[in-house]
């Protein structure tokens, strides 16, 4: 197992942690299918009733990381030196793949809790809620701030928190905290952030005493209904829509990521998002940095 997730088993709760600290916890291609093959063995394990995901250090997950392993400073999505058709192909061969993930996590016999217990960009967006159930710190923080250099949202948050809450953050990919994402009936509840694993685990220990096969059929009630009611046809779409997204790169794209070829991927966040600050929520809003100020 690679040290960048770490997997333990007690009292029949599986605890999964997202270990990349120094990155924020950024998932790589590598550590993503590492991440559904932990699942697969803790829904095997029948001694595990329950699994927590959650994340080492300042973030529960960051997103994509944007850099090639190895360290070249370049996004993984650089359409230099592909041809026009490779790099669509490149976009619908991910985009549709990603699809079959939340498909994955529903499908195991074991409910999964996301325990956020900071930033929630992206890629780590989505897996919180893709979740079965959500528990935020008080210091999380929501985000999808991709959508600034041209990438797509995801179904999910529309059909979970609908299309008018959907629409006001993922047209903008600004942050907000876990009291807007408990208003939107995104997360379950938010805790103190030393609370955090505590509630995660009693909470898991109350679906453990239920009985396997009620725990089993009752959350393929609910997740195997919510696709045949047409989640996962929306899933299918946003596979195709958003290839089409991440394939449409226009001269801001390549701008920014000309910034980080030149001055690396600092470079190139500044320029993404500089534009957008402050951010309406989060440590990086203005009330954010006053309370920064004033520590």
């Amino acid at each position: 197992m690679s040290e960048q997730l770490l997997y333990e088993v007690a009292d029949g709760i599986a605890t999964i942690t997202f270990n990349r600290p120094e990155r924020m916890n950024a998932l790589t291609h590598e550590l993503e299918a590492e991440l559904h093959r932990r699942f697969d063995e803790a829904a095997a394990d029948r001694a595990v009733r329950v699994i927590i995901l959650t994340g080492a250090g300042r973030a529960f997950c960051s997103g994509y990381d944007q850099s090639q392993p190895g360290g070249s400073g370049t996004r993984h999505s650089d359409p230099k030196g592909k041809s026009h058709a490779e790099y669509i192909e490149y976009w619908h061969r991910l985009d549709a793949a990603r699809v079959n993930y939340w498909t994955h996590m529903w499908g195991l016999r074991t409910p999964i809790i996301a325990a956020v217990n900071g930033w929630a960009m992206g890629g780590g967006f989505w897996y919180q809620l893709a979740a079965d159930i959500t528990i935020a710190s008080e210091e999380a923080v929501f985000a999808q701030p991709e959508v600034r250099h041209i990438s797509n949202t995801t179904f999910l948050f529309g059909a979970l928190c609908g299309w008018k809450a959907a629409n006001r953050w993922a047209l903008t990919g600004d942050h907000f905290d876990a009291q807007e994402a408990l208003r939107l009936g995104m997360v379950n509840e938010v805790v103190p952030h030393d609370a955090l694993m505590t509630t995660a685990r009693a909470l898991a220990q109350r679906i453990a005493l239920v009985p396997e096969p009620s725990v089993r059929l009752n959350k393929a009630i609910t997740m195997l209904g919510i696709q045949a009611a047409g989640v996962y046809s929306g899933l299918l779409l946003e596979g195709s829509l958003g290839a089409l997204a991440h394939a449409s790169h226009n001269e801001l794209r390549e701008k920014l990521l000309e910034a980080q070829r030149t001055h690396g991927l600092k470079a190139y966040l500044d320029l993404r998002d500089g534009p957008f600050q402050p951010e309406p929520m989060g440590p990086r809003s203005a009330k954010g940095r006053q309370k920064r100020a004033a520590k």
